[in-house]
């Protein structure tokens, strides 16, 4: 069992920055798979960003790329996304999800039904 517990949201302007955190139990997040989706009001939940157990792999959705980024400290055992330039169409809640399965070599966990555990989320709200 792991158990995920997200920090961080909040309201922020146009341009600027958040960081989120997502803390870990149960195992350590060097040895899991982990990612962030995201869910904007009135639509379903999205792939953002994921990071293989080995660290070696690392996969941002296209909507992100260059503005966020994914990162893990093994010794607090959390995962963070580093949120910057942000935008209005960035507003959504934001999960951390885990799981222990391994994906094939080389390859990394994009969708929602591969990820076994879910934090509650953290809601971001980015004003124009």
């Amino acid at each position: 069992q792991v158990q995920l517990v997200e920090s961080g949201g909040g309201l922020v302007q146009t341009g600027g920055s958040l960081r989120l955190s997502c803390s870990a139990s149960g195992r350590t997040v060097s040895d899991i798979n982990m990612g962030w989706f995201r869910q904007a009001p009135g639509k379903d939940r999205e792939f953002v960003a994921a990071v293989r157990w080995s660290g070696t792999r690392i996969s941002y959705a296209d909507s992100v790329k260059g503005r966020f980024t994914i990162s893990r400290d093994n010794v607090r055992n959390t995962l963070y996304l580093q949120m910057n330039s942000l935008k209005p169409e960035d507003t959504a809640v934001y999960y951390c999800a885990a799981t222990g399965r391994t994906p094939p070599l080389g390859a990394i966990w994009l969708e929602q039904s591969q990820y076994d555990y879910w934090g509650q989320g953290t809601r971001v709200t980015v004003s124009s």
